[in-house]
């Protein structure tokens, strides 16, 4: 016996041999309850397709800023490491590892007995000449009076001699003794002089024993925050030796970048015509970004790299920024007006090159190419392939196919969505 059976699409039905009764009144119930289950599937295929659900944004015209984004390293604005000027003990330290310093804070004190010794020593001196000083000063005094005598009584015996009352031998005497007071003065103002110049050296000799007891007290040469102490207190320290503790200036503080050498003619013609403002992104910091300005750019291409060197100065004044922290650095050249843009998720990459889905005003999809440009925070510019006003798909792509009906969810891209 053959069973016909209608053709469904389905061809594995096909001739069955004669069987018993009951088996094949089976056969014809299992293939009845088949046929009739295919017909709903082509029922369903030929109605209308089921809605996807997707996240959607509309496409934006706005003014985006032009920036270039690196990874910067921060570099302390100021680095002192802090040396003895002396020898001497290391007799107080005045303050703590990591501690924050002003200008002019006593840092350490080195034992300033001996020095001191010295200082009074230096100050004896300077009496000493300063009193002898005195005393040439005196001489002279007195031997300018006797050698004004002695030139009166040599210009009198001279005239007596010349008039006959006295004897040559007498005249001469005077005239003698009055050229013996004017070598005597000469000594006194000589005497004078080298003790003038005795004083001046013990002046300077007490000036630098003043400055070798200062050195006793070290305090910071500017604002910063102290690192790791190196020599404690109880030490023995020399002049010029080890550092006792390193200061890093970190109120401002530089934050140091490489950019490729093809962004230096736009960087060029940008500071030319303003300050160009840099941002640093602290990672894992939730907080805005750090603002600062472009200070420094350097006057060679490394030619190893193929980079030029640039420097941020930034105030922070919540010191976020610590030395030899790596950050994201986004230096901005410039703003473009009227750009498109649309969430970075929204552009997919195929084998011809980037597109989105784009919602029709129907509710299915079409695949769009595009040509993308510069990304920045989350969202990217279009330079060809969409219209402000148009919506694309931003979630959902995998499930995608041309001519796919969507609807789209309440959710995260809510606030971009709108008058979609």
């Amino acid at each position: 016996m053959k069973i016909h059976f209608p053709q469904a699409g389905h061809q594995r039905f096909c001739q069955y041999p004669a069987v018993p009764l009951l088996q094949q009144l089976g056969v014809v119930l299992f293939l009845l309850v088949l046929t009739v289950s295919c017909s709903r599937d082509r029922a369903n295929m030929s109605g209308s397709q089921p809605m996807i659900p997707v996240l959607a944004a509309s496409v934006v015209s706005k003014t985006i800023p032009v920036e270039i984004a690196v990874i910067g390293n921060v570099e302390a604005y100021s680095t002192v490491s802090v040396k003895a000027q002396v020898d001497g003990a290391l007799t107080r330290v005045h303050f703590k590892e990591g501690q924050d310093i002003r200008q002019k804070d006593l840092l350490f004190t080195i034992d300033p007995r001996p020095f001191d010794a010295a200082l009074k020593q230096v100050e004896a001196n300077l009496a000493k000449d300063t009193a002898l000083l005195r005393q040439f000063e005196a001489n002279l005094a007195r031997d300018q009076a006797q050698a004004k005598n002695a030139e009166v009584q040599a210009r009198r015996y001279a005239d007596l001699y010349t008039e006959g009352v006295v004897a040559r031998e007498l005249s001469d005497q005077f005239h003698t003794s009055a050229e013996a007071l004017d070598a005597t003065l000469r000594a006194d103002r000589a005497a004078i002089d080298n003790a003038n110049a005795a004083i001046q050296a013990d002046k300077a000799a007490r000036e630098n024993a003043l400055l070798q007891l200062a050195y006793c007290s070290i305090s910071s040469p500017m604002d910063g925050r102290t690192g790791n102490l190196i020599v404690h207190q109880g030490n023995v320290v020399k002049a010029n030796d080890l550092p006792l503790v390193t200061i890093n200036q970190v109120q401002p503080i530089y934050v140091t970048f490489t950019v490729p050498e093809q962004n230096l003619p736009d960087i060029k013609r940008a500071m030319a015509v303003r300050t160009l403002e840099v941002k640093a992104v602290v990672p894992k910091d939730e907080g805005a970004p750090e603002r600062g300005r472009l200070t420094f750019l350097d006057n060679t291409v490394d030619t190893a790299t193929g980079t030029i060197r640039l420097k941020g100065t930034f105030t922070n004044q919540n010191k976020r920024l610590w030395p030899g922290q790596f950050v994201n650095v986004v230096l901005i050249l410039s703003t473009r007006p009227n750009a498109v843009v649309v969430p970075s998720r929204a552009v997919q990459t195929g084998q011809s090159g980037q597109f989105v889905f784009v919602i029709k005003p129907d509710s299915t999809v079409e695949i769009r190419p595009v040509v993308i440009g510069s990304s920045i925070q989350g969202e990217i510019i279009i330079e060809r392939g969409l219209n402000p006003g148009e919506a694309v798909v931003t979630d959902g792509q995998l499930r995608l196919v041309p001519g796919a009906k969507v609807t789209v969810k309440k959710g995260l891209d809510d606030s971009e969505a709108k008058g979609l």
